[in-house]
């Protein structure tokens, strides 16, 4: 996946992060996906996909950790 295709879908991005989903393999699609689940789950939910699995769900879980923890 190109630089500029992990930017334009999450904004800036540091290194570590582009490195981590570089390395999961995953398409421009299923970022697209796991952005969409991290920031609009019930709408999700509500058109009825099944929960996220596979390279989805592991970019879900990546982009989980790397959200700033709002309590700090």
């Amino acid at each position: 996946m190109r630089l500029e295709d992990i930017r334009a879908i999450l904004g800036p991005a540091d290194d570590t992060l582009i490195a981590q989903i570089n390395r999961t393999g995953a398409t421009v699609g299923e970022l697209a996906e796991a952005w969409g689940w991290l920031n609009a789950d019930e709408a999700m939910i509500n058109e009825g996909r099944p929960l996220p699995k596979g390279r989805v769900a592991e970019l879900v879980a990546i982009l989980e950790a790397a959200e700033p923890d709002p309590e700090e």
